[in-house]
C-alpha cells in the first residue's frame, strides 16, 4: 500500500519532467561542397536565438534541446557563400538535414554596411585596401588586422595595445605614434590615420580607443593611390562595428592594477519586423590612474551605427564616435645625464599636479550603397569630424639645466610650461562606381572615384608660453647662451636665472603644484590655416585564369592656406600623378604569388607644425615602393599567413636639428630606405586552437644626407627585429571543459632615439615581453584573468633621448567578467 501511495505522490513531480522532456526535439546534419566534400568547423546558428554549433572534422554538427517550431537556419564557413534554410523542429524528434554550401567571396557586400559575421581571430575580406570587395588573399599588397575577438581577449583598449600583434609594427611614443616598416603614422596628420576607410583627424597625444571598433587593419606601403596623401610605411584603418541583422549583446567590466575600471557594453539587432532597419551601439568607460606618476586617463566612448536596407539594392549607414578623454599629457621619463635609462625609477614622470589634457572628438559618417545592376555599383560616403583639445602642461624643454659657465646640471631639467586652446573641424567625401565587365573573355572589376578632404583650424586658438629663462627684458627664452649673459637675469651664482623652476630628478616634491601666476608668459595666437585636397583616381582589377592583374592611377592636387583669412593669406599648391601595379597569381588553390609596386606622395608644409620654428615651409614626402610575396591559406582555410619581402625608398623626411638655439628647428633628409621581410599568420591550427603570430626582419636607415655621420644610421625607434605570439586554447571536453588559457610574447630589438644628435644617440635597449590569460566560461558568464609582462620586465617602447624616454608597463594583472545575452 505505501508503494502505491508513493507512486500517487510522486506523479505531479514527475509529470512536468516527462512533459517537458518530450517537448524538446534536435537538429543534426552533415554540410558539403558542391562537389560532395564535408566543410569541417562550419558555423551553424539559428536565427534570432543563441542556439547553434560547428560542425566536426567530417561536416556534421548537432544541436539537441531545441523547442519545436519553425526556424531559420544560417549555415557559414570562410571562403563559402552563407546558406540560409529554413526547418521545422518537431517534439521528441531528431530533424536530419544535408546543406551544401558554395565557394565565393563569403557573400561579401560591396561596401561594409552591415557587421561582420566572422568571429576569431582571422579576417579574410578586405573593402579599404581596393575600395572593392575583396578576399585578402587576392590583394597584391600586405594586410594586417587585428579583430575584435583579439583586442577582448587581450583586454585591449587602444590602437597602441594592439599593434604588437602585427610584425613590423611598433609604437613611437605613449601617444598615437605608431611606426610601420620604420616610418611614422601620427594624430593630427591626415595620412597614415584611416576611419573606416577615410581619412580623418584624431588626437596626436591619446592613443585611439578600441571599444567601438570591428578590426584594425594595417595597410602597408604607401596608399597614395587610393587615399592620396599617405604615410611610405603603411595606414592604420579602423573599421567601427556596424549593425548585424540579429540580436546580439553583451556586457564587460574589468578591473585590475593601478586603479583600472573599464565597462564595456555591445547591443545589435533589428528595429523592425522586416529587418530593413539595424541598429547597434557600443559603449566603453575607463577609469585609469596609470603606472606614472599623476598621469591618469578617464575616457569615455559612445558609438551608436544605424542601417537601412530598404531594398536589396539599395543600403545606407549612420555611424557617430564620441570620444572623451581626460588626463594628463605625459612627456615621458627623464634619466640623469650619465644616460642610463635605469637611473630614475620608469614611473617618473614631469608633470605638476595642476596639468590637464582635455579632449573631444565627434565623428560623423553617412554612407550609402546603390547596386543600379548585376554590374554597376555606386558608393558615397561623408564623415565629419571635429577635435578640441584644451590643454595645460609643465613640459621639459627639451634640454638639462643650463649653468651660468655653459654646462649643465644634469641631475635637472628645464622646463616651461604650455597653456593651449585649439579646435578642428575636418570634412571627407568620397564617391565611386564599380562597374564589372568583360573584355575579350576577360573578367574586370573597373573603379572610377573622387575624393575631397579638408582640414580647418578654427579661430580662437592661441597659447601662452613660459619659457625657461628670464631674460633683462622682461621676456623669457628657452636656451641660455653664455656668450650673452649680459641679456640674462642671473642669479647670486651666476647661473641663469628661471622663469619656469627646473624639475629635480633627485627632490621627491618636484611634481607639486606650480604658483604658475609668477611666470612670464610669451603669448601666440595660431592663425587660421585650411588644408585642403582632392584627388581623381581610376583602378582596373583582371583575372586572366589563375593571373590577376591591378592597374591604379591617381591624380592628386593639394592647397596649404596659410595664415587663413587673414591679409596675409597665402595658398601653397602642390600635385602628383601616383601610379599602382600589382600582380597576383595563383600556384594553387590555397597559395597565391603576389607583387607590387606603388609610389607614394605626402605634402609637407609650415602649417601642419605647430611650432613656426621648426623652420618650413618643407618640400613634400616622396616614395617609392616594391613588394613581393605569397599568401597562403592552411588547414582547410582556417589560418591565414602572408610572407612578404619589400623595400620603401622616401625622399624629404623631417628629423630635428638638434641646434643648440633653436631645439625646435627640423631639417629634412635627403633619402630614407627601408627594406625587410614580414611573416604574419592567424587564424585557427583547431577549432579551439587559436593563434596570432609575426616576425619582421626591417632595416631602416639613411642613405643620404647633408650630416654624413647619420648615413648608414638605423631610424630612430625602428627596431631592426620584432616577433610576436599570442595563441589562445580552449579545453572542449574533459575536465577541463570551458576552460581556456592564453599566453603570448613580444620581442623587440634595440632602438635609437634622435638620429641627428652629436656623436652617440640614446639606444632604448631590447626586450621580450611575456602574457597570459585563464578563461572560464559557466553558460552565457566568462571570467577571465590577464596578466601582461608576466615577469615584471623593466623595458621601453620608445623615446627621442633620455630626457624623453617612453617605458612600457610594469605587470599588470587585469580581471573580466562578460555577460552575452
Amino acid at each position: 500500500m505505501k508503494r502505491y501511495l508513493l507512486l500517487l505522490f510522486s506523479l505531479p513531480l514527475l509529470l512536468p519532467v516527462n512533459v517537458l522532456t518530450a517537448q524538446t526535439g534536435s537538429l543534426s546534419g552533415a554540410i558539403t561542397t558542391t562537389s560532395d566534400e564535408p566543410v569541417p568547423y562550419a558555423t551553424v546558428v539559428l536565427d534570432g536565438t543563441t542556439r547553434g554549433g560547428i560542425s566536426d572534422a567530417d561536416g556534421r554538427f548537432f544541436i539537441d534541446n531545441l523547442e519545436p517550431g519553425s526556424f531559420t537556419l544560417l549555415v557559414s564557413s570562410i571562403g563559402y557563400e552563407t546558406q540560409r534554410r529554413e526547418i521545422f523542429i518537431s517534439a521528441s524528434r531528431q530533424t536530419e538535414l544535408k546543406v551544401v554550401l558554395s565557394q565565393g567571396l563569403i557573400g561579401l557586400q560591396t561596401v561594409e554596411i552591415t557587421g561582420r559575421r566572422e568571429i576569431g581571430y582571422d579576417n579574410k575580406q578586405t573593402f579599404s585596401a581596393t575600395k572593392t570587395a575583396s578576399l585578402i588573399k587576392d590583394v597584391p599588397s600586405t594586410i594586417n588586422f587585428v579583430t575584435k575577438e583579439l583586442m577582448l581577449d587581450q583586454v585591449a583598449f587602444t590602437v597602441n595595445d594592439v599593434v604588437k600583434n602585427v610584425a613590423g609594427v611598433n609604437q613611437f611614443s605613449f601617444y598615437n605614434d605608431i611606426s610601420i616598416r620604420g616610418f611614422r603614422v601620427q594624430g593630427q596628420r591626415n595620412s597614415g590615420t584611416l576611419l573606416n576607410g577615410m581619412r580623418t583627424f584624431t588626437s596626436f597625444w591619446k592613443p585611439q580607443l578600441v571599444p567601438h571598433i570591428e578590426r584594425v587593419e594595417v595597410i602597408k606601403g604607401p596608399a597614395s593611390a587610393l587615399f592620396g596623401n599617405a604615410s611610405p610605411g603603411g595606414s592604420i584603418n579602423r573599421v567601427t562595428k556596424k549593425p548585424l541583422a540579429e540580436s546580439r549583446k553583451s556586457i564587460s567590466t574589468t578591473v585590475g592594477s593601478f586603479n583600472t575600471l573599464r565597462t564595456l557594453a555591445d547591443f545589435t539587432g533589428t528595429m523592425s519586423e522586416d529587418e530593413k532597419l539595424l541598429y547597434r551601439l557600443n559603449i566603453g568607460f575607463e577609469n585609469t590612474d596609470g603606472f606614472r606618476d599623476l598621469q591618469f586617463s578617464r575616457n569615455l566612448v559612445i558609438a551608436p551605427s544605424f542601417a537601412f536596407l530598404p531594398s536589396d539594392n539599395t543600403s545606407l549607414n549612420f555611424d557617430i564616435v564620441y570620444q572623451d578623454s581626460k588626463g594628463r599629457l605625459d612627456r615621458g621619463q627623464a634619466a640623469f645625464g650619465n644616460r642610463d635609462l635605469f637611473s630614475t625609477p620608469i614611473t617618473t614622470s614631469l608633470s605638476a599636479i595642476n596639468d590637464y589634457l582635455d579632449e573631444t572628438t565627434i565623428n560623423a559618417t553617412v554612407s550609402l550603397r546603390h547596386q543600379f545592376s548585376q554590374v554597376i555599383s555606386f558608393n558615397s560616403s561623408y564623415q565629419l569630424s571635429s577635435y578640441n583639445e584644451d590643454l595645460l602642461e609643465h613640459r621639459t624643454s627639451n634640454r638639462f639645466a643650463s649653468l651660468g659657465d655653459g654646462s649643465f646640471d644634469e641631475t635637472k631639467v628645464a622646463m616651461r610650461v604650455f597653456i593651449r586652446k585649439r579646435s578642428w573641424n575636418n570634412n571627407s567625401l568620397n564617391n565611386y562606381l564599380n562597374v564589372d565587365y568583360k573584355l575579350g573573355g576577360i573578367g574586370n572589376t573597373l573603379l572610377v572615384g573622387h575624393d575631397y578632404f579638408r582640414q580647418e583650424q578654427l579661430p580662437g586658438g592661441s597659447q601662452l608660453e613660459a619659457r625657461s629663462y628670464l631674460l633683462q627684458n622682461g621676456s623669457a627664452t628657452n636656451v641660455y647662451n653664455p656668450a650673452n649673459a649680459a641679456n640674462y637675469v642671473l642669479d647670486a651664482d651666476g647661473n641663469p636665472a628661471t622663469n619656469v623652476a627646473h624639475f629635480d630628478l633627485n627632490s621627491p616634491t618636484s611634481n607639486g603644484m606650480r604658483d604658475m601666476s609668477k611666470y612670464v608668459y610669451d603669448q601666440r595666437t595660431f592663425n587660421q590655416f585650411l588644408q585642403q585636397s582632392h584627388g581623381i583616381y581610376i583602378q582596373n582589377q583582371s583575372e586572366i585564369g589563375p593571373l590577376k592583374v591591378l592597374l591604379g592611377l591617381r591624380q592628386e592636387y593639394f592647397t596649404d592656406y596659410l595664415n587663413y583669412n587673414s591679409p596675409d593669406e597665402a595658398t601653397v599648391d602642390q600635385q602628383a600623378v601616383l601610379p599602382r601595379i600589382g600582380l597576383v597569381y595563383s600556384i594553387h588553390p590555397t597559395t597565391n604569388l603576389y607583387g607590387t609596386w606603388v609610389q607614394g606622395y605626402q605634402p609637407q608644409t609650415a602649417a601642419d607644425f605647430i611650432n613656426p620654428e621648426a623652420g618650413g615651409p618643407f618640400d613634400p614626402l616622396t616614395s617609392e615602393m616594391v613588394e613581393f610575396g605569397s599568401k597562403s591559406e592552411l588547414f582547410n582555410n582556417r589560418l591565414s599567413a602572408t610572407l612578404s619581402f619589400y623595400q620603401i625608398v622616401e625622399r624629404g623626411g623631417l628629423y630635428n636639428a638638434n641646434d643648440p638655439n633653436n631645439p625646435e628647428r627640423l631639417i629634412q633628409l635627403g633619402e630614407e630606405e627601408s627594406k625587410g621581410v614580414e611573416l604574419n599568420v592567424s587564424g585557427n591550427i583547431l577549432p579551439s586552437w587559436s593563434v596570432v603570430a609575426g616576425y619582421a626582419f626591417n632595416e631602416a636607415t639613411i642613405t643620404q644626407a647633408d650630416e654624413e655621420e647619420v648615413i648608414g644610421r638605423q631610424k630612430p625607434n625602428a627596431p631592426r627585429n620584432t616577433a610576436n605570439l599570442w595563441t589562445k586554447y580552449l579545453f572542449e571536453k574533459g575536465s577541463f571543459k570551458d576552460l581556456g588559457i592564453g599566453l603570448g610574447y613580444n620581442y623587440v630589438s634595440d632602438r635609437f632615439g634622435s638620429i641627428v644628435s652629436a656623436d652617440q644617440p640614446d639606444v632604448f635597449p631590447s626586450y621580450g615581453i611575456v602574457d597570459a590569460a585563464v578563461y572560464y566560461k559557466l553558460n552565457k558568464v566568462q571570467f577571465q584573468i590577464n596578466i601582461n609582462n608576466v615577469f615584471d620586465q623593466t623595458h621601453w617602447v620608445g623615446g627621442y633621448d633620455v630626457i624623453r624616454a617612453f617605458p612600457g608597463s610594469p605587470r599588470t594583472i587585469m580581471t573580466t567578467v562578460s555577460y552575452i545575452f
